[in-house]
């Protein structure tokens, strides 16, 4: 299907779209399907899309100032080691299977960066720097949000049937979720204190984005030039979460510019899906989805056992 319309009447149906990315209930996978029926209808707005990457790097930053350091640091105590060896492993085990089954380079990395710290936000930063086509960042984001759904539906009843403590479902739900919202829903699902135990510990794994996305662009320089292309937004993530610790008065200003950045990464992802293309979904294939099917298994049976080994 393919409809034709002038660029006013294209730009004042993105202003819709993009304004009802402000409503509660229009989550980020939502946001995605819209922007990818858009495109798949042949609603493309070209002049919008180039501010995807912008819009991805200032949610981040913005997110940032809702990020408690005191609280990063005491966390950091407790579960610094467990995320470190699961984000190691799994950018690992990615970038192998990528190799091995021949993929796109950069969709093994998204899609491998997504599994291993916090499905759409690792994403949207990686994205950042290595510059993929919309149709990479779109389709990694499919398989995460699928895997990620499924997650938060099953993970509770697995969970209870092994007898799991909320200690250790917390845990687990923390490094083998990919979205920090379902990381949330699946501990509330089990218990206070799973929910405790599950948003600490993802805190730290949330900030692997930050070590993760230097040492990417370290190894993704720019072919033109051989320089290394700086993540400057992450230094910037990095001070709003100082500035808003050491500033508690501006709680009230942070907290809406949280909110802020988290409607923003709804927005970013609105034009990410705004540029699929099902050609290019296609090239793809199935080994692509394959890959972030074994990664997403690695993750959770891997940290499965290891958590539950001598208990």
């Amino acid at each position: 299907m393919n409809i034709s319309l002038h660029q006013k009447q294209l730009n004042i149906i993105y202003a819709v779209a993009i304004l009802s990315c402000f409503l509660p209930f229009i989550t980020p996978p939502i946001a995605l399907a819209m922007g990818i029926l858009l495109s798949i209808i042949g609603l493309k707005n070209s002049k919008a899309s180039k501010y995807t990457s912008l819009s991805l790097q200032t949610s981040i930053v913005l997110m940032g100032f809702g990020m408690s350091l005191t609280q990063v640091i005491s966390s950091s105590r407790t579960g610094f080691i467990d995320t470190a060896i699961s984000v190691i492993l799994v950018m690992s085990v990615g970038l192998l299977l990528t190799k091995l089954f021949k993929l796109d380079s950069k969709t093994g990395t998204l899609i491998s960066a997504g599994t291993a710290i916090c499905g759409g936000s690792a994403i949207a930063a990686v994205a950042s720097i290595i510059n993929p086509k919309n149709s990479q960042t779109s389709f990694a984001l499919v398989v995460v949000f699928i895997l990620n759904a499924i997650a938060l539906i099953i993970f509770p009843s697995i969970g209870h049937y092994f007898k799991l403590s909320q200690e250790t479902f917390g845990t687990w739900a923390a490094i083998a979720i990919h979205d920090t919202s379902s990381v949330v829903g699946a501990g509330a699902m089990y218990g206070p204190k799973a929910l405790e135990v599950a948003t600490t510990v993802k805190l730290i794994r949330a900030l692997w984005i930050i070590p993760l996305s230097i040492a990417i662009a370290m190894f993704q320089k720019d072919k033109s030039n051989g320089k290394i292309k700086i993540p400057w937004f992450i230094g910037l993530f990095v001070i709003s979460i100082i500035i808003a610790y050491l500033i508690p008065s501006g709680e009230f200003l942070f907290t809406k510019l949280n909110w802020l950045g988290k409607r923003g990464m709804v927005i970013a992802l609105f034009l990410v899906g705004s540029n699929f293309s099902m050609a290019e979904i296609k090239n793809a294939g199935f080994k692509s989805f394959a890959m972030g099917i074994l990664l997403w298994l690695f993750i959770g049976v891997g940290s499965f056992l290891a958590l539950t080994w001598n208990a």
